[in-house]
């Protein structure tokens, strides 16, 4: 049986929708592989603990700086040509990495993996909205962070079968992302650019810097919508990465565990994840989109309270995971995917994603820089600090953002059936 024009453009949105978001699964690929390799680096090259710490911050700063420039740049000269550009340069990066005879070369090859990984996120997310069909738009930009969390077990299983190997085992892990970046580069080079954008793109200037868009961004018509997407995402933020970056130093600093013990644990966390990732793709486009957000909030709450109130222990971190992984999900990161497709126009769209991650990536690092020492005095009042960081952030959600009216519809339906214009009389 042939198939019907209406599941043919959804066969190709899916399709779109996949390797577009490729751009997530490269992103969390960057951040957990280096994570690895550089301690798989460490003996051949000396890299040394202050080196460590420079080299892992870089990739932090250049993600955040890659997605302001790549999110602009790709609303003044279009999805496709952007993020076409910035998988070479994810590639460019990772052979650097894969064939690093030293340190010096590190820095280079982190910096232009950081910038493309950065540059990469808003163009795709906004190709993906622009290009799904109707009542489809947060399920299919909700599936990109699916591809972000499938990454991480993808690289946790190269790093337990390459942990031996020493530097072979980093330059091994840093090939899988490049293979990835090539495969994905391949596959763009099908897409067609943004429908939405294409009809719009007399409105951008694709010269000189767009002063007038970014103006347009920052008045009072945009202005709330932009607000309130970056201070949500920057504040939920905080308590997503403090759980994935500082979880085994909490499995093994403060209640004792081992590596082996906080790694498993990490990966019970990460499956709770994933299905609830499956289930708000289910709802994020139905009218249950706010009833699971609130909920979500709550338990996110109470998830953070368990181990501030009872104490820390390895039962206790557990349950936190376990809550979180499913709750933060629902009421978290992949929240602020889809509202920063559906409140800005496609004109601005992945300039605001841009300001928004870079934002978020400046408060994540300055929150991480004290964090160690927080845990190390009461990680107690860590945990109650992120409670009151995720019921600010639901708040925000609730009364501000949720509240705000929808763009991305009303673009298509503009699109579908363009006013008529009014005819000139002499």
């Amino acid at each position: 049986m042939a198939l019907t024009p209406l599941t043919s453009a959804r066969r190709r949105a899916w399709w779109t929708a996949g390797v577009a978001g490729m751009a997530s699964y490269l992103d969390a690929g960057a951040i957990v592989t280096t994570g690895t390799a550089l301690v798989l680096y460490q003996d051949e090259l000396g890299i040394t603990s202050g080196q460590f710490g420079q080299l892992s911050a870089l990739l932090m700063v250049m993600i955040g700086l890659g997605a302001l420039i790549g999110g602009n740049l790709s609303d003044r000269f279009g999805r496709r040509r952007v993020f076409t550009v910035t998988m070479v340069l994810y590639a460019v990066g990772a052979l650097i990495l894969v064939a690093a005879p030293g340190v010096g070369a590190l820095y280079l090859g982190i910096l232009l993996l950081g910038f493309a990984s950065g540059a990469d996120l808003p163009p795709s997310l906004a190709m993906i909205a622009e290009a799904a069909p109707e009542n489809d738009e947060g399920k299919m930009v909700a599936f990109s962070h699916v591809l972000w969390m499938i990454a991480i077990p993808v690289v946790n299983v190269f790093g337990i079968i390459v942990g031996g190997m020493g530097a072979t085992g980093a330059r091994i892990m840093y090939g899988h992302l490049l293979v990835v970046a090539l495969v994905v580069l391949a596959l763009r080079m099908r897409l067609p650019e943004s429908p939405l954008w294409a009809q719009r793109q007399v409105d951008v200037d694709t010269g000189a810097v767009d002063r007038a868009s970014l103006k347009d961004l920052f008045s009072r018509r945009w202005l709330p919508a932009l607000a309130g997407v970056a201070l949500f995402y920057a504040i939920t933020n905080i308590a997503a990465n403090t759980n994935g970056q500082f979880s085994t130093y909490m499995y093994v600093n403060v209640a004792g565990a081992d590596v082996s013990t906080a790694s498993a644990m990490s990966l019970v966390g990460l499956g709770c994840s994933i299905a609830a990732s499956l289930f708000l793709m289910r709802i994020v486009d139905t009218r249950y989109r706010m009833l699971g957000f609130v909920l979500g909030t709550v338990a996110a709450v109470i998830a953070c309270l368990v181990p501030a109130v009872v104490g820390i222990s390895i039962v206790a971190l557990v349950l936190f995971g376990v809550v979180y992984g499913i709750s933060g999900i629902v009421s978290g990161e992949p929240m602020f995917k889809v509202w920063s497709q559906e409140l800005i126009p496609t004109a601005h769209r992945s300039t605001a994603q841009g300001v928004s991650i870079a934002f978020a990536r400046a408060v994540a690092a300055g929150v991480g820089l004290v964090t160690p020492a927080i845990l190390d005095r009461s990680a107690e009042l860590m945990f109650l600090f992120l409670a009151g960081v995720i019921l600010v952030a639901g708040l925000i959600g609730f009364l501000w953002v949720a509240r705000r009216p929808k763009v991305l519809q009303s673009e298509k339906d503009t699109t579908a059936h363009p006013r008529p214009t009014a005819s000139r009389t002499s």
